[in-house]
C-alpha cells in the first residue's frame, strides 16, 4: 500500500531529477510566502496580496501552451536547465530588492511574472522527460512520487518561508530559493540530451519540419484523440464544477462559527489528503483499467465535496475534504500516467502545457463559478450542487465516450 519507490531506487536519473525538484519546490512556495508577506507589509492591502495570483496566472497559461511547443522542437535538458537558471537568477534579483530596501509592488510584480514564464516554460520539458527514463509500467509511481513531493512542497515551504521572513528578513526566504535551485540545476546537468522523437536520434538535429514550435498543431492533435482529450474534461468537470475553496472563509463562520484558523485547517484538508493519498499510493501501479479508475476517483471527489457540504462538524468536514484530495490524487496520476503513456514522444511537451494550463485555469474558474453561486443562493447550495453536479458531468462523460472507461494500461491508445 505505502509509495512504490521501484523509479527512485532503480533510476539515478530519476532519482536526482525528483530529489531536486523536490527541494527547489519547497524553494518556490517559500518564495511565494515571502512575496505574499512582503507586499502586504508595503501595501497593507489583501487585494495588492492577490494580484500576486494574477501576476502569475497570465503567463502560466499562455507561456505553459508556448514551452510545451518549444520542448517539443528542442533538447528537454537543455530547455530545462536555462529555464531553471532563469527562476534562480530571478529569485537572486528578488533577494537584491529586499535587501536593497526598495518598497515597490510594481517590481515585484514583474518578477513574479517573469518567474511564472519561466515556470511555464520548464514545467512541460521536466514533465516530458519522465517517459524517456522510465518503463510505462513505472509511470504511475513516478507520478505519485511526484504528487508526494508536491504535497511536501506545498505543506512545508509557505511555513518555513513565514519561519525564515520572521527571523531574518524576507531576503532569507529568498537566498535560500537560490540555493534550492541547485539541486534541480545538478540533476538536470546530469541528465543525457533529450531531443524529442526517436530516442536513437538523440544527439542528432530534429527535422526541419518540426523546428518551428507549433501550438496549434498539438491543439489538433489533442482533438483527435478522444481518451487524452477526455483526461483533461474529466479534471475540469473536477476543478471548474466541485471546487469549494474560495468558499472556506465563509463556511468557517457560517457553518462552524470559527476564524481564520479554521479557514487555514479547511484549506489544509485537502493537501493533508492528497499528501496521505500519495503516501499510500502503492496499489496504483497494479490498476489497468486507468480510464475507469479517472472517472471514479473525479465522481469520488463530487461525492466528497457534496457530503461535505451536508456537514455542520467541523472534523467532520475536515475528513470529508481530506478524502477529496486523496481523490483528486489518484485522478492526477493516471491522467498524466496516460499522457505520458498513449502519446508520441514529439507531442508530450505539448500535451503537458496543456495539462498546466488545466491545473492552473480549473481552479481559478472553480473559484469564480463558486463564488457567484454562493452570492445568488447560498455556500451550502454552492457546494452540494456543485458535487452533485460533478458527478453528473462525469457520469455523462463515461457514457458518451465509451472507450475511455475502457482503456488499459497494457495497450494504451490515445
Amino acid at each position: 500500500m505505502l509509495a512504490d519507490i521501484t523509479p527512485l531506487r532503480v533510476n539515478p536519473d530519476f532519482r536526482r531529477l525528483w530529489f531536486g525538484n523536490t527541494v527547489s519546490y519547497i524553494g518556490q512556495q517559500m518564495t511565494a510566502m515571502a512575496v505574499a508577506l512582503q507586499v502586504y507589509a508595503i501595501t497593507g492591502s489583501s487585494f495588492y496580496v492577490g494580484l500576486v495570483g494574477l501576476c502569475s496566472l497570465v503567463p502560466l497559461i499562455v507561456f505553459g501552451l508556448y514551452g510545451g511547443a518549444v520542448a517539443d522542437v528542442v533538447d528537454r535538458r537543455r530547455l530545462g536547465l536555462i529555464t531553471a537558471c532563469g527562476a534562480t537568477v530571478l529569485s537572486a534579483a528578488l533577494a537584491v530588492v529586499a535587501i536593497a530596501g526598495l518598497r515597490s509592488v510594481g517590481v515585484l510584480y514583474a518578477i513574479v511574472a517573469l518567474q511564472a514564464v519561466c515556470f511555464a516554460m520548464n514545467s512541460p520539458a521536466r514533465s516530458s522527460m519522465i517517459p524517456r527514463l522510465l518503463p510505462a509500467e513505472q509511470l504511475p509511481a513516478a507520478n505519485a512520487l511526484a504528487s508526494l513531493a508536491g504535497g511536501v512542497g506545498q505543506m512545508t515551504g509557505p511555513m518555513l518561508g513565514g519561519v525564515f521572513v520572521g527571523l531574518w528578513g524576507y531576503q532569507a526566504a529568498y537566498l535560500i530559493d537560490v540555493a534550492a535551485f541547485t539541486a534541480s540545476l545538478y540533476a538536470m546537468w546530469r541528465l543525457p540530451a533529450m531531443l524529442p522523437g526517436d530516442p536513437s536520434q538523440e544527439g542528432k538535429a530534429p527535422p526541419a519540419a518540426r523546428r518551428r514550435p507549433s501550438v496549434v498543431e498539438g491543439l489538433r492533435y489533442l482533438a483527435s484523440r478522444p481518451n487524452l482529450r477526455t483526461t483533461f474534461v474529466s479534471d475540469l468537470c473536477a476543478m471548474v464544477l466541485a471546487q469549494p475553496r474560495v468558499l472556506f472563509p465563509a463556511i468557517a463562520g457560517l457553518w462552524y462559527g470559527g476564524d481564520t484558523r479554521t479557514v487555514g485547517l479547511l484549506a489544509a484538508a485537502p493537501a493533508a489528503g492528497a499528501l496521505l493519498g500519495s503516501v499510500f499510493s502503492g496499489w496504483l501501479g497494479r490498476v489497468q483499467r486507468q480510464g475507469m479508475a479517472v472517472l471514479i476517483a473525479v465522481a469520488s471527489w463530487g461525492a466528497a465535496v457534496a457530503v461535505f457540504g451536508l456537514t455542520r462538524n467541523l472534523w467532520l468536514g475536515l475528513l470529508f475534504l481530506a478524502l477529496a484530495g486523496c481523490a483528486d490524487t489518484v485522478s492526477m496520476v493516471f491522467r498524466n500516467t496516460m499522457v505520458q503513456a498513449a502519446a508520441p514522444d514529439d507531442m508530450r511537451g505539448r500535451l503537458q502545457g496543456v495539462f498546466l494550463v488545466v491545473v492552473v485555469g480549473g481552479p481559478r474558474l472553480g473559484d469564480f463559478l463558486a463564488g457567484s453561486a454562493a452570492d445568488v443562493f447560498t455556500p451550502a447550495v454552492a457546494v452540494i450542487g456543485g458535487g452533485l453536479a460533478c458527478i453528473v458531468a462525469i457520469s455523462l462523460i463515461a457514457v458518451l465516450q465509451p472507450s475511455f472507461p475502457k482503456y488499459d494500461a497494457r495497450r494504451p491508445v490515445a
